[in-house]
């Protein structure tokens, strides 16, 4: 199996903590709880940080995790993991046009436990290609050799992609970036994942300050699936700083 080199960054001590505890409430999800969807309902809401870090964490904690990175259209995993010669390796897309065979396109990478199969190079209409038997196969294959599989998605509210991708996982984590995403967005998205038969395992609210009027007013109708859940508070990356003071708005 071929492997690649992956960059992550260092997580600041409370949203490692955070993580943490996302990490033992997927365990606590159940043994038939595999195929596992990180989403959101817009862009730029820490997805594929949270995707990436609770794959890791997995991982590390010994349980054999690979990660599908299925955000074809606008995948950021390479960039910023710094992967590289990755445009010259067999990918997701290469997979699913029937260009390779899957045990071309699952790497090791220098954590143990750890595989990706990743998104090299980005493809404008992928809409049919996840349609296809071919892609449910490989999710169904994956599910038999890795003990968690690692779904990162488009967003739920920016093409159809997300939902097609959900019908077929065993459940959702929806990522919500406080003062930032609105209720009606949040709403339409549990009902998404409702019509596709996906389970809802919880919500996680990123770039959030957990108390105060403000988070009561703006979440307020939402707020017990945060706290029914329990998953992690946080921010991630270069924007940790920035937000670690920021209180959400209307």
């Amino acid at each position: 199996m071929k492997k690649l080199n992956i960059e992550f960054q260092e997580l600041p001590y409370a949203v490692e903590e955070a993580m943490n505890r996302l990490r033992i409430n997927i365990k606590f999800c159940g043994k038939n709880t595999r195929k596992i969807l990180i989403t959101s309902s817009m862009p730029n809401e820490g997805k594929s940080s949270v995707a990436i870090n609770l794959w890791k964490m997995l991982a590390e904690a010994g349980f054999p995790a690979v990660l599908v990175d299925v955000d074809l259209r606008k995948s950021v995993i390479k960039d910023r993991h710094h992967i590289k010669d990755a445009d010259k390796l067999p990918d997701l897309g290469y997979f699913l046009s029937g260009q390779s065979e899957m045990e071309d396109v699952i790497y090791e990478t220098q954590v143990e436990n750890a595989y990706i199969v990743p998104c090299m190079n980005l493809l404008e209409n992928p809409s049919a290609l996840l349609e296809d038997a071919r892609f449910a196969e490989l999710l169904d294959k994956l599910a038999e050799t890795y003990r968690y599989v690692i779904i990162d998605s488009p967003p739920l509210g920016s093409v159809a992609d997300a939902a097609q991708i959900a019908s077929l996982c065993d459940g959702a984590a929806l990522v919500v970036r406080a003062g930032e995403t609105s209720r009606s967005l949040i709403k339409q998205s549990f009902q998404q994942l409702d019509q596709v038969g996906c389970t809802l395992l919880g919500v996680i609210l990123n770039r959030a300050q957990t108390t105060g009027r403000a988070y009561k007013k703006y979440y307020g109708k939402y707020g017990k699936y945060y706290s029914q859940y329990g998953y992690g508070y946080g921010t991630y990356g270069k924007e940790a700083a920035a937000a670690s003071d920021s209180t959400p708005s209307k």
